[in-house]
């Protein structure tokens, strides 16, 4: 007869046909025996004392029917048995196979979170480096704006008089490859203005074409204009513009102010 068979966390209890089947097979079992012992004429007779009862006789082609019922009967219950354990092992390799698709879920699950955590560091170390690169280039961009306030404010000034105008001139006149010296220029602003950057010749032949000349070194309109340096007014009174045209203009003629002793 077989056993009851557990699985994990289940007792699997016998049904009420399998009790029945089982004592059935038990009670055939034993009466087989006892038949089989027992000659087909014999009889049994008991005591006076004890019940009595009619004589029973069995062919040997009952016993056989008999034996041939107690057989089916235990092989049905073999094949419950088998039945049972099939189904427990299909269960127990489901619950594996259960276990196994939990296990990879969560496998993958990890899987994906450290990625997850990766990219995110990712992104944020670029981020950071962003931000670094930003604060250095800003920090440049001002040192540089730094540089250029501080270059603007060292800028070179110069006196609001003679000197300072000779000298502003002669720093344009260099820029621009224009010769002349200081004493040059010096000495025929004093001979033709007297340091007057409001001078004008009213009277000379210049005056009379209507062309005067003017300013500190007593250039006319049209050589003025004609000898004009960039950077400089184009007002002809004004000193620095006014020098710089006629140092333009001389050197054209006769190579320097240096080189001019009288009108020109």
């Amino acid at each position: 007869m077989p056993k009851n068979t557990r699985t994990p966390g289940r007792i699997r209890t016998l049904t009420r046909t399998h009790k029945i089947a089982i004592a059935g097979v038990a009670t055939l079992g034993a009466a087989a025996v006892a038949f089989t012992a027992v000659p087909s004429n014999a009889s049994t007779t008991t005591s006076e004392a004890a019940v009595s009862s009619a004589k029973v006789a069995y062919s040997s082609e009952q016993l056989t029917g008999l034996q041939s019922g107690v057989a089916d009967q235990l092989a049905g219950v073999s094949l419950q048995g088998k039945a049972i354990e099939a189904q427990q092992k299909a269960q127990a390799e489901a619950a594996a196979k259960k276990k196994a698709a939990a296990a990879a879920a969560a496998k993958k699950k990890a899987a994906a979170a450290a990625a997850a955590k990766k990219r995110a560091a990712a992104i944020a170390a670029a981020k950071k480096k962003a931000a670094e690169a930003r604060k250095a280039k800003e920090a440049a961009s001002r040192a540089a704006k730094r540089a250029a306030v501080k270059k603007a404010a060292a800028k070179k000034t110069y006196a609001n008089n003679l000197d300072g105008w000779i000298r502003e001139s002669l720093d344009v006149m260099k820029k621009h490859g224009i010769p002349g010296s200081y004493n040059g220029i010096h000495r025929n602003i004093m001979r033709e203005s007297s340091g007057n950057p409001n001078a004008i010749n009213n009277w000379d032949i210049n005056a009379i074409n209507g062309i005067p000349s003017k300013g500190l070194l007593q250039v006319i309109p049209p050589t003025f204009q004609a000898y004009h340096v960039p950077g400089t007014s184009w007002n002809i009174y004004d000193p620095v513009a006014n020098i710089t045209a006629a140092c333009n203009y001389a050197a054209d003629r006769y190579g320097s102010m240096d080189n001019v002793n009288s009108a020109y």
